[in-house]
């Protein structure tokens, strides 16, 4: 696919870069056929200087719009292909509307369970065949494996942001499927990889998760992810405005705010996507801090390339193209010798 794209960008800079001269070259030939055609006319006393001035003139004027067109070809092209994926996407089928009949999850524990869960992202390439576990209340589960196995996908069809093919996906009893998906995902907290933050107050996005906040709700979230105190250092405390994107704050405090506003959410079930990956150790470590404090009690999905960190969790998911290849804790893992041990040996070799 690479060969095939460099190939192409090749034709496509040689076929530009070529435009551009030819066109000149035209022009000018026609530029110079006239000025060689009006000198033999005056010399003939057929035509004047000043018609041949004119003649020349007019050569020029009627050549630039065709200079200008074979400047835009490159743009051209480009608005083409943009407007293939606009309608691609005009053309993608709609999401499947939520049951009418849908039932919602009056007290929830936070028990998650997949039953011959399979999953493709086109009909003709199925990624998952038979995914089947189960999480108890309050368990920590983490997700390992290597780039693209699946791990992000896993909690995407928790989240039901892509439908199953077939199986089932239960959340504290109900079939999600059977649920709208508000009610699902009322459940759960996320906290990523890429940190998400509008512009606005710090309050106003810690807030953002759960309707009715109170001033002093919001301040108990940031305390107890370690994000207090630097809040009460920037001016104006909670106050504090916040660029688009909170640009104006550090990556490790724009972190903590994100796992402060999950906190003030206070889910049944929370969802981390390799949220420490961006950050240096020191700042890591309160995160860490920070999550622990947010998983407790809670039933928890890891997503973690760095092994060392998910050592504790209470169940380990090694998956690999799609499906879970092993399951159990570190140490059950470790002993079986297989795929899992490899993966955390590689991480502490020389």
């Amino acid at each position: 696919m690479n060969e095939k794209l460099r190939a192409t960008a090749e034709k496509a800079d040689t076929e530009s870069g070529t435009i551009s001269p030819v066109t000149s070259l035209v022009n000018n030939a026609g530029y110079v056929v006239s000025a060689v055609l009006g000198c033999f006319f005056v010399l003939g006393g057929k035509m004047t200087v000043g018609t041949v001035q004119s003649m020349l003139q007019y050569t020029k004027q009627f050549s630039q719009p065709f200079t200008t067109i074979a400047g835009m070809a490159g743009s051209i092209g480009a608005a083409s292909a943009a407007a293939e994926r606009i309608g691609a996407l005009l053309d993608a089928p709609e999401e499947e509307p939520d049951a009418a009949d849908a039932e919602a999850v009056r007290e929830g524990d936070g028990t998650v369970e997949f039953r011959h869960v399979a999953f493709g992202y086109t009909p003709d390439n199925q990624l998952m065949t038979d995914v089947n576990f189960t999480v108890k209340a309050g368990q920590k589960i983490a997700i390992v494996g290597p780039t693209g196995a699946g791990k992000t996908t896993l909690v995407n069809l928790l989240m039901r942001f892509y439908e199953i093919n077939g199986g089932e996906i239960i959340v504290d009893g109900v079939n999600t499927k059977r649920m709208t998906r508000e009610e699902l995902r009322k459940h759960f907290s996320m906290v990523l990889q890429d940190t998400w933050l509008f512009e606005g107050t710090i309050s106003d996005n810690l807030s953002y998760g759960r309707d009715g906040l109170s001033r002093g709700q919001v301040e108990e979230a940031a305390e107890a992810a370690s994000a207090d105190s630097f809040i009460r250092m920037l001016p104006d405390g909670y106050d504090f405005k916040l660029s688009h994107g909170g640009e104006n704050i550090s990556q490790g405090e724009r972190q903590l705010l994100t796992i402060a506003r999950a906190m003030a959410c206070d889910p049944e079930i929370m969802i981390l996507d390799e949220a420490t990956s961006n950050v240096d150790t020191y700042t890591e470590q309160k995160i860490q801090d920070a999550m622990a404090k947010l998983m407790k009690g809670r039933t928890s999905f890891v997503i973690a390339h760095r092994l060392s960190t998910i050592r504790d969790a209470d169940m380990i998911l090694y998956m690999e193209n799609g499906d879970i290849k092993e399951a159990g804790n570190h140490d059950e893992l470790m002993a079986r010798h297989g795929k899992y041990e490899q993966l955390y040996l590689s991480q502490f070799a020389s």
